[in-house]
């Protein structure tokens, strides 16, 4: 039987400051826990009711249905519950430099300006695992990835993008490889030659690319609309455009 203490402990780790300070995050439901053990996570507190098939390796602890609806963060709570040390990433991160071409049809490296909704983020890296993308820079401002919110966003693909938050503008300042950004003054994506190794940065959802960013770009880019409709796209979905026509440019 579950304590109120240990219910408690999980509830606080919703917040910022309680994972920074225990240095632990929270998963949940088959696929996301399963995902992040294969990545070779492994979980300080694990909770399973009778249904989760548990991997040979782990030993959870026995939760009935109720007592997980207690520790969860979710309005339907999927079998299990995890917690996990945060992982070791740099403060910092080295700026990409050119390089020779590898085989893969594009290298990029996508980095965030300030996106806030933790859907959205949790969204940009399930898309970054999708398009083969290892790395997102993020700013300072942009939103926690190891809230519950955004690894459950993520549905496992967390376990396999590296995240680093860093001073974003420093770190454009270093890089030696194009710096490309969706702008509305920008040329129209479809019809511009994209380089093949390069850093995409998405911005924030109501403001788009902060200024000190936007000076830093190379290339400007815009998807247009084709008709006078929405003012701006949701930026995961920017993201997902952004990415494939890179994709589809350099494998031409």
């Amino acid at each position: 039987m579950i304590s109120k203490n240990q219910i408690k402990f999980v509830h606080q780790l919703e917040l910022k400051k309680h994972r920074q300070r225990e240095g632990l995050f929270v998963a949940e439901g088959p696929k996301v826990v399963g995902d992040l053990l294969q990545a070779g996570f492994r979980p300080t507190l694990l909770y399973a009711t009778a249904a989760w098939t548990a991997p040979a390796t782990v030993h959870p602890t026995p939760v009935t249905d109720d007592e997980l609806r207690k520790l969860s963060f979710l309005q339907h709570p999927q079998q299990v519950l995890a917690v996990f040390p945060l992982p070791s990433t740099p403060t910092t991160h080295t700026a990409p430099v050119s390089q020779p071409a590898t085989q893969r049809p594009a290298e990029l490296t996508l980095a965030l300006d300030g996106v806030q909704d933790p859907g959205n983020l949790g969204t940009i890296i399930r898309l970054a695992d999708w398009f083969d993308i290892g790395t997102i820079i993020c700013s300072h401002d942009t939103a926690d990835a190891w809230s519950p919110k955004v690894v459950q966003a993520t549905m496992g693909s967390i376990a396999r993008v590296n995240i680093v938050y860093t001073d974003l503008k420093d770190y454009l300042s270093h890089a030696d490889i194009p710096i490309c950004g969706t702008v509305l003054d920008g040329e129209n994506i479809f019809k511009t030659t994209l380089p093949q190794k390069a850093v995409v940065v998405m911005g924030n959802e109501g403001n788009g690319i902060s200024a000190d960013i936007r000076q830093l770009l190379t290339h400007r880019l815009l998807i247009p609309p084709l008709h006078k409709g929405p003012e701006s796209l949701n930026v995961a979905i920017a993201t997902a455009i952004t990415c494939t026509e890179f994709l589809r440019s350099n494998a031409m």
